[in-house]
């Protein structure tokens, strides 16, 4: 088999699902879109505006991705257990570890964005207890937690370690801007996803539907109650970006659920064959991610003279160059190498920290 070949065999081997790749892809560039362009408010009647949905909803997307990722590597719908549950387990942490690591780097370059790893890295460990859980008993703690966890949410962001420089600081070191208090509800939802059976039409049905529902419930929601701004139910209920409200995490939280059962639908079809490129760069999103910013930093600083002038890049149309760039650079390095090089080093470090007994070594990867 040539070079090509095993790169088209990893994207399209029957121990992937080509739609939670294209989800990531969306995901992924949605944040490029976050980061790169002022967004509009989004208006339905309005097409010019929709790209405004990035704002927010990318994050949270790629947020509940992360718990299916880590649903599929520890056995999809049957949880690993024993010895091989341990090995994953702390396989994850060393994966948190490099991840927080990265994050703080990327920080450290002054780039103008909240750089989502730290949040990341704190969610995975959170999630070791509930990785033996099955798909209903996560989806009803992913239930719970989203009805009443953003009622603490004002009171967790209203402490006083948050405030002056070091408060700052911290809030950098610790993802606050995806505050793990709140956004454990996206990775336990999907993980719940990646111990479903995904590859039926099914559940892919029901993802879509059901993800649609609580959108519109929270659309409809927000239209008919309107709290005092001035009470505590006001950050309590809001669906604005970035806020952890209610109807926010009930709202983006539905719309990534449906995101990912329209993806997987989509590559049911002969469309996901099309959609090479994009799955290309779902395959692997921690390199683009992390591409994005650090070619950012070296254009600002070469173009710009100043790393931290977000206005100043954004005048510069950088989108659709990173856009297409990224999916030329992941394509072709997918076809050539299959696994992202930052997804490599990854899955190596981890190997070769914590070395598997027996047939863990292919589950807890």
């Amino acid at each position: 088999m040539n070079v090509g070949a095993r790169g088209r065999a990893y994207l399209d081997g029957t121990s992937r699902l080509q739609g939670i790749d294209l989800a990531r892809a969306l995901a992924v560039l949605g944040m490029f879109a976050a980061h790169l362009i002022a967004l509009p408010l989004p208006e339905i009647g309005d097409p010019a505006t929709w790209i405004g949905l990035a704002g927010g909803r990318s994050s949270i997307l790629f947020a509940t991705l992360a718990g299916v990722s880590l649903a599929l590597i520890t056995g999809g719908t049957s949880p690993i257990a024993g010895r091989a549950r341990t090995t994953a387990r702390l396989r994850i942490v060393v994966r948190a570890a490099l991840l927080w690591l990265i994050g703080i780097l990327l920080i450290a370059t002054t780039v103008p964005v909240y750089v989502i790893l730290p949040a990341y890295a704190l969610l995975f460990v959170l999630a070791l207890p509930v990785l033996g859980l099955g798909a209903k008993t996560l989806w009803i703690w992913a239930g719970v937690g989203a009805v009443t966890l953003p009622w603490l949410q004002p009171m967790w962001n209203a402490l006083p370690i948050w405030q002056g420089t070091s408060g700052h600081d911290l809030s950098l070191l610790l993802g606050w801007h995806y505050p793990f208090t709140l956004w454990i509800v996206f990775l336990v939802a999907g993980l719940a996803i990646g111990r479903s059976s995904l590859r039926t039409v099914r559940t892919q049905v029901w993802l879509l539907l059901g993800g649609a529902a609580a959108v519109v419930l929270a659309q409809v929601a927000d239209a008919v109650v309107t709290p005092d701004p001035d009470t505590y139910l006001a950050p309590v209920w809001t669906m604005a970006e970035h806020t952890g409200g209610l109807l926010e995490v009930l709202g983006s939280g539905g719309g990534a659920v449906a995101t990912i059962g329209a993806c997987l639908l989509v590559c049911r079809t002969r469309i996901g064959a099309v959609l090479l490129p994009l799955r290309a760069v779902g395959a692997m999103p921690l390199t683009a991610y992390v591409g994005q910013l650090v070619v950012w930093v070296i254009g600002a600083a070469l173009l710009l003279g100043d790393v931290e002038d977000l206005a100043g890049f954004r005048a510069l149309s950088p989108f659709w160059p990173f856009v297409i760039a990224t999916v030329l650079f992941c394509t072709a390095w997918a076809l050539l190498w299959g696994r992202g090089p930052l997804e490599r080093l990854l899955d190596a470090c981890s190997r070769r920290l914590v070395p598997s007994p027996g047939t863990a070594d292919r589950l807890g990867g």
